[in-house]
């Protein structure tokens, strides 16, 4: 009998001496729990987009509650979200600074040139790779296989005419799209905007002309009759200051490629 009770009797001291020292670790390296970036996180839209300029919500969230972040980043989530913070963190709330994303391509198929004909596997990031760059003669333009429009929670982009086209009114500004473009054709700015350049090839005008006709020749048109200095021509293409682009819309008049467009 001895020899089943003393084994017995062990292995519960074992047991509870075991128990005892769990119990003391986890009160030693127990993670203090961030109530307020909990709350904070179950606010945010959970689109871990990155358009706030953190790595997700969750870490957005952190952010807020122990370093102090502006309550109002998240684009995707607008005034409501930015309220809602404002009200876990006990402060006055802030106007959001909403944003959409932008195409900086107008090359569609009656007008840009294709270096081959392509048919497979309908991914931007893959097609990217043939050849250097795709199947446009522009190395810069849109290939026009939606990938864009798969991560688009809001179905704000469609393909036309062989590049992407974005529904500012259904656009939330969250920045996906601009991820996945492998030619880094999209840009986020903010709503305000009035005009964009769709065009970002640097290729010179001569060469431009050859690949496309309504892409960006660097003439500095554009550039010479901004009033407001907010207009740039480097590396062969027009570049926008948006700070202090005053909308006045000369530069869309004067581009002899027309494409300057409004947002």
């Amino acid at each position: 009998m001895k020899d089943i009770i003393y084994p017995v009797l062990s292995m519960g001291a074992l047991g509870l001496v075991l128990g005892a020292l769990l119990a003391i670790a986890s009160k030693i390296f127990a993670v203090e729990k961030d109530e307020r970036a909990e709350a904070i996180t179950e606010v945010l839209p959970g689109a871990n987009c990155g358009s706030c300029g953190f790595a997700g919500c969750s870490a957005y969230a952190s952010a807020i509650s122990k370093d102090g972040a502006r309550i109002n980043a998240c684009s995707p989530g607008g005034q409501r979200v930015a309220d809602a913070i404002a009200e876990i963190m006990g402060v006055q709330s802030a106007a959001v600074e909403e944003k959409v994303a932008v195409i900086r391509c107008n090359g569609t198929k009656d007008v840009a040139n294709d270096k081959f004909s392509y048919t497979g596997i309908e991914d931007c990031g893959a097609i990217s790779t043939l050849q250097g760059a795709g199947q446009k003669a522009c190395d810069y333009g849109c290939l026009g296989f939606g990938s864009c429009v798969k991560v688009c929670c809001r179905g704000a982009i469609s393909i036309v005419d062989g590049i992407a086209v974005i529904d500012t009114e259904k656009c939330g500004g969250c920045g996906e799209c601009v991820a996945v473009c492998p030619k880094h054709l999209i840009e986020v700015v903010p709503r305000t905007t009035k005009y964009v350049v769709k065009c970002q090839s640097c290729d010179k005008g001569a060469q431009m002309k050859e690949k496309c006709s309504v892409g960006c020749i660097g003439c500095k048109i554009c550039e010479k009759n901004c009033e407001a200095g907010a207009i740039t021509v480097l590396n062969n293409h027009a570049v926008i200051d948006y700070s202090k682009c005053t909308g006045c819309g000369v530069c869309a008049e004067k581009c002899p490629k027309k494409i300057i467009a409004e947002v």
